[in-house]
This record gives structure tokens, C-alpha cells and sequence, in this order.
């Protein structure tokens, strides 16, 4: 099986702009002239979506949604478990990012969220929620759980006989996904933005099957498919590290907090935020940050699960784990296994 292009730079420009979405209920905020208005909505509140239930349970009224999603809910019910699903997915991959730093993204962003607006962490959650919403619906097409899509068909006939490739199997159909996820995030520059072919082309990924004697792979059925999104929290990550923080105040376009590089253009597919992040270090029950200690640091690392990192400089404490286990089993005629019983000591690290 041949793999295609990987991800490429452009992905998810429209989940990147809503690091200037504020947690929660909240008014709009600056767009980029002459492009249509980044709505704010109660983003965070459908996360909670996540811990309401199984698939199996695809009702509307229960999930913490707002009364324009339930209404959209109810139109479409058969796609509860995929937002579900892609609540689950994105937060799923945020933890994974950040599982080694002090903000490990377990903090609950619906509460947390509304005394941290605007800070580069939100824009992460925003960022990869949005992109879980569109990966979940568009794979959720492409298995046949909707009415109203299913794979693309755009893709059925043609490819390239002298190449020796031709379309076939079933392409996800991003087409719905992105439209889908428009109207439930209310968020207009979603539209604006992957409506364009350009950026469709970057979400997928190419996958085909050789066909021929022995494998000789002379003729290949190849189809559309979404990226894996390992590779996407990836990107937002890498985009997370160079976010940018612009200036609060309403102008005519946005612009840098740090007024020595205004002058440096913010890019298209940077990530912004407004606020600077709070103190993570120590516990804030008002703020929703649990704090680094009795977190497990790694006494010998350099980056940012290193005890000096992870700890704030406050020190570690260590102490012994004795693990027990079984050994060495070999298989005993007739009829049973003997193994040893294997003791090992190892060296916890935990932040103080």
C-alpha cells in the first residue's frame, strides 16, 4: 500500500484562528479586514459533551450543548456520537501534547476557561477540538453512519492510465465534514477559509492499493483520506511553541502585542493569542490549575519533563517502587507453567 503527500503546512488555518475565540459565552472578536467576523459562541460548553454518555446514547437534550446545537442535534441525531467523538478525540490528543508539561491540559476548559481567555492554551483547545469535529464527522461519512454523505463521489472515475493509477475504494468526503462543523461552531472563517481547494488538499492524504501478478503492483486503486490526526495535534503543537500574542485592542487589523515587531507580518497559518498564561506552577482552585506537585518528573531529562522544569525549581522527592511480577516461565510436561517470581527496585521521582 502506497502512502501520499504528508501533511502539509497550510492544515487547519480556520481551528487556528479561534485562539482569539474567548472561553465560553462571549462577543466577537477583531478579524482580519475584508474576511467576515470570527464568531465566539460558547465554544467550550459542548466539549462537556465528551463525559455525557456513550454513543449509545444519542440524545440532544442532556449534553451540555447550546439551544442553537441542540436544535441542530435534533435535526441530525445519527451525528451525536461523532461530535461526541471528536470532543473525545481532540481533547484525547491535547493530553497527549502536553502530557509531560506543566499545563497538561487536564484542567477543565469550560470552567477553567472563563478566567483564562484568550491564553495560548485555550487557543490549543479551541484549535485541536475544532479539527477533532471535522476529522470525527468525515470519517463518520465515510463508514456510512449518515443519510446524507457517505464517501466522495467526485473521486470514483479517472486517475491516470499511463501512470498506471486510477480512483476507486472510498474517499473520505472532507466536503461535509468542513460544512457540518461550520454550522455547529457558528464559526463563519471555518467556511472561508476550507472552502478553498488549496486547503482541502492539505487535510488528506493519499492512500492506494497495487493490484498485478505476484505483487508487481502494475495497475493501483487509489483513494482520498483524512490525515492521521497524530499529525495534526503535531502541527498545532509545533504551532503552539511559535504562537504569537497580539495586541487587545480593536484596530483596523491585528497586530503584535511587542510593538518592537509589528513590523514582522503575522502569517496565516500562525497561532494567536491575547493573554499571557497564568502560573501553572502552583495550585489555583479559582483558576482551575491543580499544580505540578506530587507530578512524576524525570530526574535525568533536560526538556520539559526534567524534575527542574516540571518542579519550578521547588525539588523532588524520591522514593523506591518495588514491582513483583512473573519470570522466566517455562512450560512443565504434563501439564502446567512454572515461572520464577522476579522482584525489581526502581527510583520514583515525584515534584514537591
Amino acid at each position: 500500500m502506497g502512502r501520499g503527500p504528508p501533511l502539509g503546512p497550510c492544515l487547519l488555518r480556520a481551528a487556528l484562528l479561534l485562539a482569539l475565540c474567548p472561553a465560553g459565552c462571549a462577543a466577537p472578536v477583531p478579524s482580519r479586514p475584508p474576511g467576515p467576523a470570527l464568531t465566539g459562541g460558547c465554544f467550550c460548553r459542548w466539549l462537556g459533551i465528551a463525559a455525557a454518555g456513550g454513543p449509545e446514547k444519542p440524545g440532544c437534550a442532556s449534553p451540555p450543548l447550546s439551544r442553537r446545537q441542540q436544535d441542530l442535534c435534533r435535526q441530525k441525531p445519527e451525528l451525536v456520537p461523532a461530535i461526541r467523538e471528536g470532543a473525545r478525540l481532540g481533547l484525547r490528543e491535547c493530553r497527549s501534547q502536553f502530557r509531560h508539561e506543566r499545563w497538561d491540559c487536564r484542567s477543565p476548559p469550560s470552567r477553567a476557561g472563563e478566567r483564562r481567555r484568550g491564553t495560548k492554551e485555550t487557543a490549543f483547545i479551541y484549535a485541536v477540538t475544532s479539527a477533532g469535529l471535522v476529522h470525527s464527522v468525515t470519517r463518520s461519512c465515510s463508514a456510512g453512519n449518515m443519510t446524507e454523505c457517505s464517501c466522495d463521489t467526485n473521486l470514483r472515475h479517472g486517475g491516470s492510465a499511463s501512470e498506471g493509477w486510477h480512483w476507486g475504494g472510498c474517499s473520505d468526503d472532507i466536503h461535509y465534514g468542513m460544512s457540518f462543523s461550520r454550522k455547529f461552531l457558528d464559526n463563519r472563517r471555518l467556511n472561508d477559509y476550507f472552502l478553498r481547494e488549496r486547503a482541502k488538499a492539505k487535510l488528506m492524504s493519499v492512500d492506494c492499493r497495487c493490484h498485478g501478478v505476484s505483487g508487481s503492483c502494475a495497475v493501483k486503486t487509489c483513494w482520498k483520506t483524512m490525515s492521521s490526526f497524530e499529525k495534526i495535534g503535531r502541527f498545532l503543537k509545533d504551532k503552539y511553541e511559535n504562537s504569537i500574542q497580539i495586541s487587545d485592542r480593536l484596530k483596523k487589523k491585528l497586530r503584535r502585542k511587542e510593538k518592537s515587531q509589528r513590523k514582522i507580518p503575522i502569517g496565516k497559518e500562525d497561532l494567536l493569542y491575547v493573554n499571557k498564561s497564568p502560573n501553572y506552577c502552583v495550585e489555583d482552585q479559582n483558576l482551575g490549575i491543580p499544580g505540578t506537585q506530587g507530578r512524576e518528573c524525570n530526574r535525568t531529562s533536560e526538556g520539559p519533563d526534567g524534575c527542574n522544569l516540571l518542579c519550578c525549581g521547588r525539588g523532588y522527592n524520591t522514593h523506591v517502587v518495588r514491582h513483583v511480577e512473573r519470570c522466566e516461565c517455562k512450560f512443565v510436561w504434563c501439564c502446567y507453567v512454572r515461572c520464577r517470581r522476579c522482584e525489581t527496585m526502581t527510583d520514583v521521582h515525584t515534584c514537591k
